[in-house]
């Protein structure tokens, strides 16, 4: 059982940069692969990176790629999303998620926190 709540998210403006985190419960962060999604009003939740459970593969969508990081800390039972350059339309709920997985993370995940809020001005 994974217990995962997400931290980090507010308000920027556009150009600015933002780093959410996850904190996740449980003794076997270790062994799980984690991954960020988000759900922007009206929208579906997509995908956003995913990293393995060692951090040594990562997986970024089309739409982030080279603006956003993902990266793990397992001594700190903690996963971030470095958002750099953030533009209005990155204005969503962030959720990460967590699967023992790596494929499935992205797609499917067993557990996911509770999401928090980004919001981009123009």
């Amino acid at each position: 059982q994974v217990q995962l709540v997400e931290s980090g998210g507010g308000l920027v403006q556009a150009g600015g940069s933002l780093r959410p985190f996850c904190v996740a419960s449980g003794r076997t962060f270790s062994s799980y692969a984690m991954g960020w999604f988000r759900q922007a009003p009206g929208k579906e939740r997509d995908v956003l990176a995913s990293i393995s459970w060692s951090g040594g593969s990562t997986y970024y969508a089309d739409s982030v790629k080279g603006r956003f990081t993902i990266s793990r800390d397992n001594a700190k039972n903690t996963v971030y999303l470095r958002m750099n350059n953030l533009k209005p339309e990155d204005t969503a709920v962030y959720y990460c998620a967590a699967d023992l997985n790596v494929y499935k993370v992205r797609v499917g995940p067993d557990y996911w926190g509770q999401g928090t809020q980004v919001t981009v001005s123009s």
